[in-house]
């Protein structure tokens, strides 16, 4: 390391603007009041809700209430209240943060009232649009972020979403061109859909599933579609990072749920090749990726595509596999957040993301090191967390299924992804670093939301209480067809 890049290290980094005024304003309050109130209605919404009442209709029956959408519904608000914490503590020191809160907020919080309309939705269109808008919410935040084009890197956010979505509305033609040629009316209300589908082999009807899948499977960071994923997550501010990897995610997520509830018993053999192919060139990449990458966010998102790459395995496998893909996604959403967030936490002391500057991270910033390295296990699959769990569960129903090249595939890419993250990461975290002066003082702000990833992580993978187990169970068993 050159002698001008120690003193960049050792003193603070103009680039963060760094405030010592913990002055905290009014709109970071809001924003944490609103996740407050959100993640509490939710769970109320949970607790008074038993699962024999659901599912229940509202808004013209545009709007359902079942476990798939009571699930996610709580996950996505658990996460934004997490979110809006760090946010608070970030303020209070940022001074580029302070100037731009307001907007920022805002943002966030149409971006979320979106995304809870949206996993409750009960139309595909309607569905479909909410994703789309999402994502023109999403794009002026990313275009906030410290990449060297910010701007740039959201069109390209932009773009990409706008493709893989217009792939998906071409499948939702084709299954109204099926429909027309055999003289029956589509409704696109997922209750409704199914009415409108042959089990005769239909190419129409084939062709716009494959569209369909390929289309979510692009917004889900699935290969080949995944280019726009690493450059967004990396680019964007570690906020809006964790909000498209543990937020948006599980809106395309339901919409892949939703068309698995819907298409049981039509194409069956279909969807799992496609999925099975998408999942393979998912991890594949992955793998090979992660290997050359120098960068602490980037391989984060990376890791995002893998993770995408086995839940498309699992899915691929049906009912063997199906709990352990719910309960991988639940953790994963918690995993990346608690991931970026404290990535987030490096870059504003160490004022970049490439991982060779960075040594002894875990003595520089106790706990913020000691909470990276524990995600970076979350993220590998070690117990107790419920990735292990969860991961277990799926190899279990891939063996189960028979197919034992997917089991194979699965194995080897892991194993690859977790010898080179643990490469790139560990000397970064624990060699003897190159940053003078005493250890950075963190806030019980900075720190509580990660601990309450951490913990919920944890729970997850010990001991789940039962409420949560059975909606699980029941998510499983509503996209495995029993």
């Amino acid at each position: 390391m050159s002698a001008a890049d120690t003193a960049r290290l050792s003193s603070p980094d103009p680039a963060s603007e760094t405030r010592s005024a913990a002055a905290t304003s009014p709109t970071a309050l809001a924003l944490v009041a609103i996740s407050l109130l959100a993640w509490m209605a939710s769970v109320a919404v949970f607790l008074t809700h038993p699962l024999d009442e659901l599912p229940i209709y509202f808004a013209r029956r545009y709007l359902v209430l079942d476990a798939t959408s009571l699930l996610f519904v709580l996950v996505i608000n658990t996460v934004f209240l997490g979110i809006s914490v760090y946010m608070l503590s970030r303020e209070r020191t940022s001074t580029l943060l302070a100037r731009d809160i307001r907007f920022r907020a805002t943002m966030t919080v149409l971006f979320m009232a979106v995304m809870n309309v949206g996993v409750m939705t009960n139309h595909f269109i309607l569905l479909w649009a909410l994703i789309e808008i999402s994502t023109l919410c999403a794009a002026p935040l990313v275009a906030r972020g410290d990449s060297p084009l910010p701007k740039t890197t959201a069109w390209r956010y932009m773009l990409y979403s706008a493709m893989t979505l217009a792939i998906t509305f071409l499948g939702f033609m084709c299954l109204s061109q099926s429909a027309d040629l055999r003289g029956l009316d589509i409704n696109f209300q997922v209750d409704q859909l199914r009415d409108s589908l042959t089990t005769v082999k239909d190419g129409w009807q084939r062709l716009g599933l494959a569209f369909i899948l390929f289309g979510l499977g692009g917004k889900l960071g699935l290969a080949p579609l995944y280019g726009w994923l690493p450059e967004t997550y990396e680019g964007a501010p570690t906020s809006t990072s964790a909000l498209l990897a543990a937020v948006q995610y599980n809106i395309s997520v339901v919409a892949v749920f939703r068309i698995l509830q819907v298409f049981h018993g039509f194409e069956l053999g279909f969807v799992s090749q496609e999925l099975l192919v998408m999942g393979y060139l998912s991890l594949i990449v992955a793998a090979v990726q992660i290997m050359a990458v120098r960068n602490y966010k980037r391989l984060i998102a990376y890791a995002c595509v893998s993770s995408s790459g086995v839940i498309a395995l699992g899915l691929s496998v049906g009912r063997a596999a199906a709990y352990g893909v719910v309960l991988y996604i639940v953790s994963n959403a918690f995993v990346k957040s608690l991931l970026f967030l404290t990535a987030g936490r490096m870059r504003a002391v160490y004022g970049t993301n490439e991982v060779a500057p960075l040594n002894g991270v875990i003595r520089v910033l106790p706990f913020t090191g000691l909470l990276f390295a524990v995600g970076i296990f979350a993220l590998l699959g070690f117990p107790p967390f419920a990735s292990f769990l969860a991961e277990m569960l799926i190899l279990s129903g891939i063996v189960q299924a028979g197919n034992l090249m997917a089991f194979a595939v699965m194995c080897g890419m892991l194993t690859i992804i977790f010898v080179s993250t643990g490469r790139a990461v560990f000397p970064m975290l624990w060699d003897a670093p190159t940053r003078t002066g005493a250890p950075v003082v963190e806030s019980l702000f900075t720190v509580l939301p990660k601990m309450g990833f951490v913990c919920i992580l944890v729970m997850l993978g010990t001991y789940t209480p039962e409420p949560l187990t059975q909606l699980l169970r029941a998510v499983a068993a509503s996209i495995a067809g029993s």
